[in-house]
């Protein structure tokens, strides 16, 4: 498959959608068997994504999803662009239906035209951990990485290789 139609976000859904029954047998198949080599698996698919995918020519996450904004993020990015954490809360957030700080609007308005983070250095640790590939026991984030497969083109190449690949 050509990667760079994955960067395309209605492709993307589309090729995520048809593949979901698949992904949801996979995982309910490793929350079964619980592997102890998953991590060191994904792990190494996510390694294999990123040298594939490159995350400032898609953006999704940045233009479509809206991180959780926690205090320390705040504080961090109101000290990074000399606001005041009032004042950078009025501007920029909102609080959801969890009760949550996420931004006002998406995209991002952090997201520069050409797809770099102006505050990369001081992003949220929402948009640091993101798409979660790299966590420890990844058998309790498979859902959300299934989720994520319809946003991230590397989350859904990893589900591709990980139904490919045998786990014992």
């Amino acid at each position: 498959m050509d990667v760079k139609k994955l960067y395309n976000k209605e492709f993307l859904e589309q090729m995520a959608q048809k593949a979901t029954p698949e992904n949801k047998k996979l995982i309910k198949k490793l929350k079964a068997k619980k592997p102890k080599q998953l991590d060191f698996i994904i792990h190494n698919l996510d390694t294999g994504a990123f040298s594939q995918i490159d995350c400032l020519e898609c953006a999704n996450c940045c233009k479509s999803l809206g991180p959780r904004i926690l205090q320390k993020d705040i504080e961090r990015l109101g000290k990074f662009l000399g606001m005041k954490s009032n004042d950078f809360i009025s501007t920029y957030l909102r609080v959801d239906e969890d009760n949550d700080y996420v931004f006002k609007e998406m995209p991002c308005p952090f997201l520069a035209p050409d797809n770099y983070c102006l505050v990369y250095e001081q992003r949220p640790k929402a948009c640091r951990e993101y798409p979660h590939t790299t966590e420890k026991k990844m058998l309790k984030h498979l859902n959300l990485m299934q989720k994520n497969c319809s946003t991230c083109p590397a989350v859904y190449f990893i589900f591709e290789k990980l139904k490919k690949t045998e786990i014992k």
